[in-house]
């Protein structure tokens, strides 16, 4: 049995500025993400991980070292380009009330109408896309540690696509279950080696100890 615990990276510049990053930005983590990742690995001080993966994007590297250096038993961590957020083209650094009115087909369907997204005129990565380089990623993961825990650290979005996808939800609905916010912590089972998985544990907060706002969710 494999427990993979998916961790949004903590709250940055520009999410407080409710501005689109992807892959080809990266805006400082604010003051009190710190605060709150160590808080999330105080949370994890009961789970021993066999491994920590991350997504090498600085905001989300950082978050996965800091939360391991709050682990009873620190965990080695291992950088994958797989598990980058969206690649989102020219939406990239933009707020979102500024792309609604520039690229409005694109920012509906993003926010709501996964199949129905089609990045092409931004120069971005579609849902698919995101799914099809990051399962590979996650199975090859949970055929190296069968019977372990293991954190994967990466972005809201992505995140998002991918663990409702290796929960079997369809395309047109993969946004239906609602957003994951920074520094959050969702939880999935296999028991046969990635071929199926369980939903454990969405989206919990309970550790940060604050009321979220809309600019924590992704």
């Amino acid at each position: 049995m494999t427990k993979l615990y998916f961790v949004r990276h903590g709250k940055t510049e520009w999410n407080l500025e409710s501005r689109y990053q992807g892959a080809g930005g990266d805006s400082p983590l604010l003051p009190q993400s710190y605060a709150e990742m160590e808080a999330l690995g105080k949370y994890f001080q009961k789970v021993t991980f066999a491994h920590i993966y991350s997504s090498p994007i600085k905001r989300a590297r950082v978050t996965a070292a800091r939360i391991n250096r709050k682990l009873k038993k620190h965990a080695n961590i291992s950088l994958l380009s797989r598990l980058e957020e969206f690649h989102l083209g020219k939406m990239e650094g933009q707020k979102f009330d500024d792309v609604k009115r520039t690229y409005p087909k694109q920012f509906e369907d993003f926010r709501n109408h996964p199949d129905l997204y089609q990045p092409g005129e931004i120069g971005g990565e579609s849902y698919q896309d995101v799914i099809n380089r990051m399962t590979p990623a996650i199975t090859a993961i949970v055929n190296r540690y069968p019977d372990d825990n293991v954190m994967i650290v990466s972005h809201g979005a992505a995140l998002n696509a991918e663990i409702n996808a290796l929960l079997g939800v369809p395309l047109p609905d993969l946004r239906k279950r609602g957003g994951l916010a920074n520094t959050s912590t969702t939880i999935l089972q296999s028991n046969d080696q990635g071929k199926t998985y369980q939903l454990l544990d969405w989206n919990d907060t309970s550790y940060l100890n604050k009321k979220l706002d809309p600019t924590d969710l992704v």
